[in-house]
């Protein structure tokens, strides 16, 4: 009894010898295993994180289009050709709506069709809030000839944008990490030239999302205007009137004395300097003959005349003259 006893104690104990290490080699291999789904969760995160919310969303195993973001980033941009009166009126009319809404201009341009009427493009920035109503008030400033907008959503543009600027971010700070750490010219060297690459590419980034921020927070309108051209009336088949040769003569007459106008004013600095000469000649001419002229000599004294007055008998005598 005793012997038998003490085998099955011998053989108890070396069974659960046996256990104790199956169970810690399960538990091991259980860690480790655990372990590597952790770095490859890790890596399969970092990765997700550098290629945008897409990925981000094949890693959770969710679907991106299954979460809505709360903004939405819209891209409008409108065209409108009117024609008005005023050119000039107009386009200080569309000016004050545009400042009015909290917008600006952005460029301008004007150009002579004819010479009578002129044509205008101005391109306006304005708030997204204001879109609407600022293309209404543009629409009534005269006759509308054509009009187009276009909307187009740039959301995820914007959101896979901001997601690589907070991810290069990162990167750029653990490369200076890095730099800081490492004590070997070659390393630094080579930290500086991956530095700088993704600086540039950071810089890259933020011009993007600058510029949809600008082209999502201000719709662009473009307004062309045209001026009425003025219709010429073709008076072939009407009868002259009264009021039609009174305005033809008239027409004749201004352009007659401004002809003669313009003929006195071509004229009239010859004849100023031609009389100026004709003075200067005269002037030298009396100085002339007066040197020349002989000195006056006293004419003699005039012999009263004697006249005889009939004497009686036929003879006359001699007679004094009173």
């Amino acid at each position: 009894m005793r012997k038998m006893s003490a085998l099955a104690a011998a053989l108890l104990t070396v069974s659960l010898a046996l256990a104790g290490c199956s169970a810690s080699g399960d538990s091991g291999a259980d860690s480790q295993a655990k372990a590597a789904d952790g770095a490859v969760s890790d890596q399969k995160g970092a990765g997700a994180a550098a290629e945008g919310p897409a990925a981000a969303g094949r890693v959770t195993g969710q679907d991106p289009g299954d979460k809505v973001p709360a903004v939405t980033h819209v891209i409008r941009t409108a065209r409108l050709a009117i024609e008005v009166r005023n050119a000039q009126k107009a386009l200080a009319t569309a000016r004050s709506v545009a400042l009015g809404a909290g917008g600006l201009v952005e460029k301008e341009s004007t150009e002579r069709v004819e010479d009578d009427h002129v044509s205008t493009t101005v391109v306006l920035r304005v708030p997204q809030e204001s879109y609407d109503r600022v293309l209404r008030e543009l629409a009534g400033t005269g006759k509308l000839l054509s009009r187009t907008a276009n909307a187009k959503d740039v959301t995820d543009k914007v959101v896979d944008v901001d997601s690589r600027v907070a991810s290069q971010r990162v990167s750029v700070a653990r490369v200076r990490e890095l730099m800081d750490q490492a004590t070997k010219l070659s390393d630094v060297v080579t930290l500086e030239g991956e530095l700088s690459r993704r600086q540039a590419d950071l810089e890259s980034l933020l011009a993007q999302q600058s510029s949809l921020k600008d082209r999502t927070t201000l719709a662009t309108v473009t307004l062309d205007l045209t001026e009425t051209p003025v219709e010429e009336k073709d008076g072939s088949d009407d009868d002259p009137t009264f009021v039609d040769a009174l305005g033809g003569g008239w027409d004749a007459l201004v352009a007659t004395l401004r002809w003669i106008a313009v003929a006195i004013g071509a004229v009239a600095p010859f004849a100023a300097v031609l009389a100026v000469l004709y003075l200067l000649w005269r002037l030298v001419r009396a100085q002339l003959r007066r040197r020349t002229a002989p000195a006056a000599v006293p004419a003699p004294a005039a012999v009263p005349a004697q006249t005889t007055a009939p004497a009686a008998g036929g003879q006359e005598g001699p007679r004094e003259q009173d």
